[in-house]
């Protein structure tokens, strides 16, 4: 015998508790189900640990889609503050980095605790560890067989988010229920990721662990941001923040010294100056990269006096254009979210619902909505999830 309930919602990370907790608030009967023996571990391991939980700039200018104007709804009805307003409900501190972004004070523990406490208020049922078998559909609603039994609900929602992280039980999973009921998936691929070099095109591995601010594009991408040197390539927020945009055969193009106008720069310096060329380089750039970037210009050890115009020229629009082509990525273990997923297109922007099936709703990161680094991802993940929440 099949237990019965209003919503089963498949997923408890960030936005399947949200989801959740809000329709169970309302009054509406609740299961919610997971398969991982572990609650939210990527709530749990974000932001170092303390969970970038939003950013205060947040808006449909942050998020990557096929569809763009999706996210405008969900985000304007439920904005950073009103996360903040829940917050400030159960006594959780927090503190602002930069750029607008915000982390608990303590440990990601507590927005894990809140929303499990907002479950609990909205009297959600809980299968956890509990693995689906397979979901159905007929005139009577939806049933879904699990290792614990099969239930019946009246709406379904997917909050099973994307394929990163494998290790902390990320799957397929949604992306599989969108395509069993012929709802479009846009091919997914990691998002928010370091970018990695073959041994030919990393002639710059003697730099591993460098770190410097940089302005660096990609397409349409720009940011200026920290970029990281590693042992296999880039990484870094700069990087994580390009790789949205970056595809393969693509050339990243960083701006090393985004302050400074290092062609006129260079030039001055050769007037009465006796230091060599690295030398002087070395007051803006680490040492060891600047030793690289003179190697590699071909201007030796000498000095920058003796150094032709042209030759300086040329080594300060290399370092101000610094065009490097990654051969890959560290792929969704290093990824922090998976770009792509159910189209939009295909949903209610105001329910998050199938609206060829009637009772079928997607929320979170299992959806072609991805945000930049920064919390707007976890934003995304409560704002479409109280869309939904408030439709069940």
């Amino acid at each position: 015998m099949s237990q019965k309930f209003d919503a089963v919602v498949i997923g408890a990370g960030a936005a399947g508790m949200m989801c959740a907790a809000v329709a169970g608030q309302r009054g509406r009967n609740v299961l919610l189900i997971d398969h991982a023996a572990n609650l939210a571990e990527k709530i749990r391991i974000s932001g170092g640990g303390r969970c970038n939980f939003t950013n205060l700039q947040a808006g449909p200018a942050n998020y990557h889609s096929a569809n763009p104007h999706f996210c405008r709804s969900a985000l304007s009805r439920y904005s950073p503050q009103d996360f903040l307003a829940l917050l400030a409900r159960y006594n959780i501190p927090w503190h602002e980095k930069h750029k607008g972004q915000l982390f608990c004070d303590r440990s990601a523990q507590d927005i894990i605790d809140m929303l499990r406490a907002e479950c609990a208020l909205g009297n959600v049922s809980w299968r956890q560890p509990c693995t689906v078998q397979a979901v159905r559909h007929d005139n009577a609603g939806w049933l879904i067989e699990t290792d614990a039994g099969p239930v019946e609900s009246t709406s379904l929602v997917i909050a099973s988010g994307g394929l990163s992280i494998p290790k902390i039980g990320a799957t397929d999973f949604g992306h599989r229920i969108a395509r069993q009921f012929d709802i479009p998936v846009i091919p997914p691929r990691p998002g928010l990721v370091p970018l990695t070099f073959d041994a030919a095109s990393a002639p710059f591995a003697e730099l591993a662990g460098i770190a410097l601010e940089v302005e660096l594009r990609c397409r349409d991408g720009f940011f200026r941001e920290d970029l990281l040197i590693t042992h296999r390539g880039l990484s870094g927020p700069a990087i994580l923040q390009i790789s949205s945009w970056w595809q393969p055969g693509d050339t990243l193009s960083i701006d090393l010294l985004p302050d400074l106008d290092l062609e006129a720069a260079l030039l001055a310096a050769k007037q009465g100056a006796r230091q060599h060329v690295v030398s002087v380089l070395a007051q803006w750039l680490p040492r060891r990269m600047a030793e690289l970037f003179v190697a590699q210009a071909g201007l030796g050890a000498r000095p920058i006096a003796e150094a032709g115009d042209k030759a300086l020229r040329a080594l300060a629009a290399r370092i101000k254009r610094w065009e490097l082509k990654p051969s890959g990525s560290e792929g969704y273990r290093k990824a922090e979210v998976t770009l792509g997923g159910v189209d939009t297109r295909a949903l209610d922007q105001k329910t998050m619902m199938a609206r060829q099936h009637p009772g079928l709703y997607f929320v979170g990161e299992v959806m072609d909505v991805t945000g930049w680094l920064g919390g707007y991802n976890f934003q995304w993940a409560w704002a479409s999830a109280h869309a939904c929440g408030q439709a069940l």
